[in-house]
């Protein structure tokens, strides 16, 4: 799976087409504060294209502006990535650095070969400094085709992507519709099912679920070490007593998804 299939399953009016290359420089000189950041974005990205402009008159979607943030656009931009430097870490840094750089919220496509990863993270102004603007919680990414459990699932999640197929109201509304169509893949993870959430509510249960399933597995695999390591046999029982409860406690999280 490529950027571009993700790109076709959006389904973007040309009214808010912009496919443009964005220079490499403009990352380096605006969204990098370390000298590692700005050596990983110049040997790291390949290209960095702004494929579309989500605004009121390219898509017909309302702004948003409350106290906390002001949607006036969003953009759709991909990023080409050296086939030899895919590695997680490294994605996800680099996807975080495009996000604050950006002002607005972005849809981001980083694409390596054969695998994708779409990124999205709300926005909001910063508390100390006018008009800055910074990321609202963390950034919420998944990889394609890797995270999806079956054929089925990815097919369901790409079609769930289409823009005519977001929350219309704002624009506000339209991104967070994204953000639940990646949720609803990073539950289908643990369930094998695709399945969209019913209402604001199962989405918002479905994300604390979530959360506690990861917090557990990090947790089952730190007991799972040790449990191997260990050489006392009392302290192995005990250390597998807890992987159990533990296991349970996971398979409790997982019937909340």
């Amino acid at each position: 799976m490529t950027a571009q299939d993700i790109v076709l399953a959006l389904g973007l009016p040309d009214s808010c087409r912009v496919d443009q290359r964005v220079p490499k420089r403009l990352l380096v000189e605006n969204g990098a504060p370390t000298a590692a950041d700005k050596r990983q974005i110049n040997d790291d990205i390949e290209e960095i294209q702004w494929v579309a402009a989500l605004k009121p008159n390219t898509i017909g979607v309302a702004e948003y502006r409350d106290d906390l943030r002001e949607y006036v656009e969003i953009a759709v931009l991909t990023v080409t990535l050296r086939a030899t430097d895919d590695k997680p870490a490294k994605v996800a840094r680099l996807a975080e650095l495009v996000h604050r750089t950006v002002p607005y919220p972005v849809l981001l496509l980083l694409n390596s070969g054969e695998r994708v990863t779409l990124s999205l993270a709300h926005k909001r102004w910063a508390q100390n400094e006018a008009s800055k603007v910074v990321l609202d919680g963390g950034v919420l990414s998944t990889t394609l085709p890797d995270d999806a459990p079956s054929a089925a699932a990815l097919s369901a999640f790409t079609q769930a992507l289409m823009l005519t197929s977001q929350p219309q109201a704002t624009l506000f509304g339209l991104y967070q519709g994204w953000m639940d169509s990646v949720q609803a893949l990073l539950v289908a993870r643990l369930t094998g099912t695709f399945k969209a959430a019913d209402s604001p509510e199962q989405t918002a249960a479905r994300r604390q679920a979530l959360q506690e399933c990861e917090r557990l597995e990090l947790e089952a695999t730190r007991l799972r070490t040790q449990a191997a390591k260990e050489k006392q046999l009392a302290r192995q029982v005990e250390l597998n007593l807890a992987l159990k409860r533990v296991q349970a406690q996971l398979a409790a999280a997982r019937q909340q998804l």
